[in-house]
């Protein structure tokens, strides 16, 4: 089997998982179940209290929260930085509280004492404040937002502590126990959410080819570093994990809420859904703690709201930056992405740092690429000399194949010398292809002229036709002819297949192909020409 026929079947398969890949449901094995501790919190944690409190407005500069005081619980989360659409000059907003569509991020104190205890009949705690709207001023770093509720001699103060800049919120309970006896808390967060999406909620990248479509929950703990578990999981199951570190999180196409527990204290990682399974929750329930009457007492726990930006992540918690969804191939695409970065830092435009860290990579790569051209051009010239093999032995298959494989190695060439290359380049060509859709960087971040957000596809397919184009002038330069007529217009529909898979692509990731394939269109005549020259001279004078 000729080279030329070995990429045709690697091209294929590629192909076929490509496509897989792209359209599959991702969901994560179901971790095991652990036993079930006893839930102190109530059905009551769940309701909507927005009629029994008020909401309060909290803003920094890049966050601004709605608060309502009955439960003190995030009802609203708008990120000031992104826009809800390109152009639209409104804020991204992640969470929000509608009749028709629920997605929350609420805490509370549970035990005996704790006021959001609903085993002992008690409604959530309805907090006071002394404003309806916090502002992080001009030269200010920390804005924090006291809430205050009190009963039986014990004071209760929730605070949540926004930072400039940083989409990770503290979120910090101060107890004062006056009380005339001991009581125990154990801090509970929990994020919940509709899982039918209405219409008027645009799911961003979850029909597009190039992007995650992901939306669900995801967790972390001592055992595993990250594991997602979906809506259908949920449902299926509740979770129910033990756990020292970790976190619980909700995430979407380059938006995540998280809980981040204590790290050194026992939590409760569960979830669970509507009697109708209509909402979902993933949540922590932290470790009991007694506090004797007279006694203070301080527990927190961080809440990210915000875009899925690697670096605040990582910072945030451990293994939280892997909720940026880079797939399987994630090693390979977190260097190339800090590499994007970098460059960018320089360059100051994404669209032509994706130019830049094209050469960069082919450059790496030249060394295969050569070696897989150079075998392709020695197939090629070795086309004559097989073919007049082919008509003296062609009767004989046996004599065929030894006489073919003598011309083989006397001529130094391997049959799948030009495969092997290739197939080593294939995980880079997929690192980038989730890298390139799934970097938050690059949603709505413009290009040049028409190309105004590289994170989704071209708007006129200008850049799509362009791959195309190239594609097919690269195949055209092809070393070795296929006389199978099969295989032919295989090779010839290739280009407009990989086309049409284009037409939905991020551009920034049709950009990189373009490159890419221009990369190849030339160094293709470089190695032609000097093994033309050198080898088919050389072969002339024999």
């Amino acid at each position: 089997m000729g080279s030329q026929r070995n990429i045709l079947v690697i091209a294929l398969l590629f192909v076929s998982f490509f496509i897989w890949k792209a359209w599959e449901e991702d969901h994560a094995p179901k971790p095991p179940i652990a036993n079930q501790l006893t839930q102190q919190m109530g059905d009551d944690s769940l309701t909507d209290g927005s009629a029994l409190g008020e909401t309060i407005t909290v803003k920094s500069d890049v966050l601004s929260l709605t608060i309502n005081t009955y439960g003190g619980d995030v009802q609203a989360a708008k990120l000031l930085k992104y826009e809800q659409t390109l152009h639209s000059g409104t804020p991204f907003q992640l969470l929000t509280s509608r009749p028709d569509y629920v997605y929350i991020a609420e805490s509370g104190l549970t035990g005996k004492g704790g006021p959001d205890n609903a085993t002992q009949g008690s409604k959530r705690p309805v907090y006071q404040t002394e404003k309806l709207e916090y502002v992080l001023a001009d030269g200010q770093d920390e804005l924090r937002v006291p809430l205050t509720y009190q009963v039986n001699g014990v004071s209760y103060t929730k605070y949540y502590i926004l930072h400039r800049g940083n989409y990770a919120i503290d979120v910090q309970y101060d107890i004062n126990n006056q009380s005339s006896a001991a009581i125990d808390v154990a801090m509970y967060g929990q994020l919940k959410q509709t899982i039918k999406l209405p219409d008027d909620i645009p799911t961003e990248g979850g029909s597009g080819l190039g992007q995650s479509a992901f939306r669900g929950a995801a967790y972390s703990s001592s055992s595993t570093n990250y594991s997602k578990y979906s809506f259908d999981d949920i449902k299926d199951k509740d979770l129910a994990v033990e756990t020292h570190t970790g976190w619980v999180a909700m995430l979407q196409h380059y938006f995540a809420s998280a809980w981040v527990p204590s790290q050194d204290k026992n939590n409760l990682f569960y979830s669970r859904t509507t009697a109708n399974n209509s909402q979902a929750t993933i949540g922590f329930k932290g470790e009991s703690a007694v506090i004797p009457a007279g006694s203070t007492y301080t527990t927190g726990a961080k809440l990210w709201l915000g875009p899925e930006i690697q670096s605040q992540l990582k910072e945030t918690a451990n293994h939280l930056d892997l909720i940026v969804d880079y797939g399987w191939l994630w090693f390979l695409s977190q260097p190339l992405f800090y590499l994007l970065k970098f460059i960018q830092n320089i360059i100051s435009n994404w669209g032509f740092s994706i130019i830049v860290i094209t050469f960069i990579v082919r450059g790496i790569l030249f060394p295969l690429t050569r070696a897989q051209y150079r075998s392709m051009a020695k197939m090629k010239l070795l086309q004559p000399r097989l073919q007049a093999l082919k008509e003296r032995y062609g009767d004989d298959r046996q004599k065929m194949s030894m006489e073919t494989m003598a011309l083989y190695k006397q001529e130094k060439v391997h049959p799948l010398g030009g495969c092997l290359p290739l197939m080593i380049q294939m995980p880079i060509f997929l690192s980038l292809f989730y890298m390139l859709g799934n970097s938050v960087e690059l949603r709505h971040a413009p290009f040049a002229l028409w190309i105004c957000d590289l994170s989704s596809q071209d708007p006129y397919y200008i850049l799509p036709l362009l791959m195309g184009a190239s594609m097919f002038l690269i195949q055209k330069m092809s070393p070795t002819p296929v006389t199978d007529p099969l295989q032919q217009k295989l090779m010839t529909y290739m280009p407009l297949i990989f086309t049409a898979f284009s037409l939905w692509f991020p551009s920034g990731l049709v950009l990189y192909y373009i490159v890419s394939n221009l990369f190849t269109i030339a160094q293709q005549r470089i190695i032609y020409w000097e093994l033309e020259k050198k080898g088919l001279h050389e072969k002339k004078k024999k």
